[in-house]
């Protein structure tokens, strides 16, 4: 068996045994065989020969290149997984990854909307009173009320959208339930009889005049068009809407451990990135609000 054979039976674990998404599983599949192929990996002897110093070379490689430390980490990262899945495996008995050290990347703050540029008045004049109105304004506020990610939206069902919560399939089939408000439900209402005028007998949620699926172009097109309206922010997707959702729920007393959980979040690190915009709002508040930290014109 050659180390490209051995790769895919790797991937195919990640589908079905962790569940790891097919955006994901082709990354890391990119990702590997291009490790392979540079290192000029061909028989398994190859691959079980190599060291710690081959990898260190290979990452020297990919930055003269001029690949960023974020890419360069993402790589790291798929061949930990494969090399610690080998061993597992019993292929190697030593990982040459052991003593790697992925390369300091520089954390950038989430983009997100203020909430005064959110205002529904705006959102009247944006969005026509029809199906497509309906269903576009339904999603600005399933984005920004829920912080669903864009494939969750769009893999939303009928039976999922209940009238206090909507139930969530997000990364690795893991399920979750996100309250909503009777506000949103109303507007949930709304779009299902202008829904149901266009189309019948559909499982999706959220669909076209045609009765077929959304698709990520159309949903990435509709969120950057409603937000280059109301906000001066260079990016322009639901991502934002999601990291809008998050900083605004902090700002407004939610604690991490709540917002991890509404967020789908497997470790609490990854939600304390939105604590640091939460705390740039604290900081201003004290500014105005103490008497010896107030600031003066």
């Amino acid at each position: 068996m050659t180390p490209f054979f051995v790769l895919l039976d790797f991937i195919s674990y990640l589908e079905i045994e962790k569940r790891y998404s097919k955006h994901t599983c082709v990354a890391y599949k990119k990702d590997l065989d291009g490790f392979l192929t540079s290192m000029l990996i061909e028989t398994m002897e190859d691959l079980v020969s190599i060291k710690h110093s081959s990898v260190r070379s290979w990452m020297q490689e990919l930055s003269e290149e001029g690949n960023s430390n974020k890419t360069i980490n993402r790589k790291i990262s798929a061949l930990r997984s494969f090399f610690k899945w080998l061993r597992k495996q019993g292929t190697i008995d030593g990982n040459p990854l052991q003593k790697i050290k992925a390369p300091k990347v520089e954390k950038r703050l989430p983009n997100f909307v203020k909430e005064s540029q959110l205002k529904r008045e705006e959102e009247v004049v944006i969005f026509a009173d029809d199906f497509e109105g309906k269903r576009d304004q339904l999603m600005i506020e399933m984005f920004y009320q829920t912080g669903i990610r864009l494939s969750e939206l769009i893999g939303l069902k009928n039976e999922d959208v209940q009238a206090e919560h909507i139930k969530v399939l997000g990364k690795r089939n893991k399920e979750r339930m996100i309250p909503i408000s009777r506000e949103l439900f109303e507007a949930v209402c709304a779009y299902r009889i202008e829904r149901d005028k266009k189309v019948k007998n559909t499982p999706e949620f959220f669909v076209l005049e045609s009765g077929f699926k959304l698709y990520p172009k159309l949903v990435y097109r509709k969120i950057n068009n409603y937000l280059g309206k109301v906000t001066d922010l260079d990016k322009r997707s639901p991502h934002v809407l999601r990291h809008t959702f998050a900083t605004h729920m902090l700002n407004n007393g939610a604690g991490l451990e709540t917002l991890k959980e509404l967020l789908g979040h497997a470790n609490l690190s990854a939600t304390q990135v939105y604590t640091h915009n939460s705390f740039t709002q604290l900081s201003s508040i004290y500014s105005q609000a103490h008497p010896r930290g107030r600031k003066t014109s």
